[in-house]
């Protein structure tokens, strides 16, 4: 697998955030079993932020730009509480029919701040500089999400969503940022317009949030991933210590990537190439094991044992 350099962290930047975040303390809560939002093959649901209420597009211009990044699509329903497409050239196989993806965006309305709670807003480290000023400037949102896109394959369906999500931002040009409900990530919306990620590595890059922890009372970290099971892939988990933690959060975006790519499941004894001084190394692997999460919300991840900057019990 070889590093994503448009995925890297800058280093010095995610030290002063991790700094900021360390002060921060959360309980961990694995009581909720069930989550619509981290559900696998799940809606794929979004929030455009912006700072002033807009008008919805005409028809004619939601085919347009539809069109041009998603092939054909044709419009039904009303627009009484939004507007509804169906995206022709994705066709989800469901057990007793094939039909076509559905496209869903809402009106402009009011965007409620503290919908998002702390914890979430802990783990917004793609723009985290910006955050508090997008969370408090942007008063209105616009909601969109697919329906029936978990009958795609795995790659055929983060293509359509990104292609979906460019066509967004293109159609608000207002839009601000991008909140992802699946994963908590938090997106400038002008990183999106700039398209400088290709293919399936825009989901990685938009829709797949690699957090990070510090274990209060002891040296221990955890990264873990957060948006992969839409796709029927298992989120990621590190538990470790004494490695930098960028260097694992690098890690668990290009084996997001090289999962997602292959499309190929892992299997409970699967090793990985592990990390030497930054690097990933062949000579080095790392065995991976399904488990429980060990931070919410509760969910099986595949967790990758560092050999000895492992952590934890995986007996």
């Amino acid at each position: 697998m070889g590093l994503l350099d448009k995925l890297k962290k800058r280093k010095e930047k995610r030290e002063s955030e991790e700094k900021q975040h360390q002060e921060q303390q959360f309980q961990q809560d694995l009581s909720q079993k069930t989550d619509s939002q981290i559900r696998p093959g799940g809606v794929f649901m979004i929030q455009l932020l912006m700072k002033e209420k807009y008008e919805m597009p005409s028809n004619e211009r939601f085919i347009e730009i539809l069109s041009k990044h998603l092939g054909k699509v044709e419009q039904y329903g009303s627009r009484k509480a939004g507007v509804k497409f169906a995206a022709h050239d994705y066709i989800s196989e469901m057990k007793d029919a094939s039909i076509p993806v559905t496209l869903m965006i809402s009106d402009c309305e009011e965007f409620v701040r503290d919908s998002i709670d702390a914890f979430r807003r802990s783990q917004m480290w793609d723009c985290m500089s910006d955050r508090d000023r997008i969370l408090s400037e942007c008063k209105y949102q616009i909601f969109a999400n697919d329906m029936l896109g978990g009958g795609l394959p795995a790659r055929k369906r983060a293509n359509m969503l990104m292609d979906y999500l460019e066509a967004l931002v293109e159609l608000y040009p207002q839009c601000e940022a991008v909140y992802n409900l699946n994963s908590g990530k938090l997106i400038l919306a002008d990183d999106i317009r700039k398209n400088e990620i290709p293919g399936v590595d825009r989901f990685i890059r938009y829709a797949v949030n690699v957090r990070f922890f510090n274990v209060q009372g002891t040296e221990d970290s955890v990264v873990d991933t957060l948006g992969l099971s839409l796709l029927y892939i298992e989120d990621l988990q590190y538990h470790f210590r004494d490695m930098d933690p960028n260097w694992v959060v690098n890690h668990a975006y290009n084996l997001a990537s090289y999962l997602l790519n292959n499309e190929k499941p892992m299997k409970d004894g699967d090793t990985i190439d592990g990390i030497r001084n930054g690097m990933i190394v062949q000579d080095i692997q790392w065995k991976c094991q399904y488990e429980d999460a060990l931070i919410q919300p509760a969910r099986i991840v595949m967790d990758v044992c560092m050999g000895e900057y492992a952590a934890g019990n995986r007996d």
